[in-house]
């Protein structure tokens, strides 16, 4: 079975289509390496193809006139986006960044449409998809509404380690497998760097957290949660 196939099966989305029809899906698919730093569309571009991460992540970005950003979300192998562009027609709502070297797969907006018109759990999905992300912008206004920058920032490092954490067995330790500057920190908790800059120096100092080379390593994700109220 050819990769595309394979990787395809293990995607949440694709997971109920038959053989036959992976296969027609996987020939649709075109490959697209990414290099860190690299933005795959901007937000106004016109909207051609959904996006499936392959490896690596991909941070979806909202800019702002003033230069600056919010990141509502980062997205590792088997997510899907895109596809809110290809379902109402409209130009790109963000930006989406390669946040490490990554791959994707594309599927235009034909063949997606297609796949979509005979499969309804895979309309199912997507709407569930959209829901989830919905939530989740949810969560980030009343974080922004409710919460200050310590809680905010302490939430954000308790989600990262839920998703991104790597613990090395009998030790406490947790290490975000990702590389994250503080302007990457401050765009996903909606504030400035040097605001990040402040409150990651007082997670340093009282052990919460260690740095190095954009490296985060939670030291106690007990008293972290208790800071993120959770």
């Amino acid at each position: 079975m050819k990769p595309e196939k394979l990787f395809l099966k293990r995607v949440h989305l694709f997971q109920s289509l038959s053989d036959e029809d992976i296969e027609r899906l996987a020939a649709s698919l075109r490959y697209r390496p990414l290099k860190k730093g690299e933005t795959l569309f901007r937000k106004g571009d016109e909207g051609n193809s959904l996006y499936i991460v392959r490896s690596g992540s991909i941070r979806i970005v909202l800019p702002s006139e003033s230069g600056e950003e919010v990141s509502p979300a980062i997205l590792s192998e088997g997510d899907f986006f895109g596809e809110m562009a290809l379902l109402d027609g409209m130009s790109r709502s963000a930006d989406a960044v390669a946040l490490e070297a990554s791959e994707v797969f594309a599927l235009n907006r034909r063949d997606f449409l297609s796949f979509l018109l005979n499969n309804e759990n895979a309309i199912q999905s997507i709407f569930s998809f959209l829901s989830m992300r919905l939530r989740k912008t949810d969560d980030l206004l009343e974080d922004v509404c409710f919460f200050n920058i310590s809680t905010r920032l302490a939430r954000r490092l308790v989600e990262l380690a839920a998703n991104y954490g790597r613990q090395k067995e009998g030790e406490d330790i947790i290490r975000i497998d990702l590389r994250l500057t503080q302007k990457d920190l401050a765009s996903m908790v909606g504030v400035t760097r040097e605001s990040i800059n402040k409150e990651m120096k007082v997670l340093r100092e009282r052990n919460l957290i260690s740095t190095r080379e954009n490296m985060i390593q939670i030291l106690n994700l007990t008293r972290l949660k208790r800071r993120a109220r959770l």
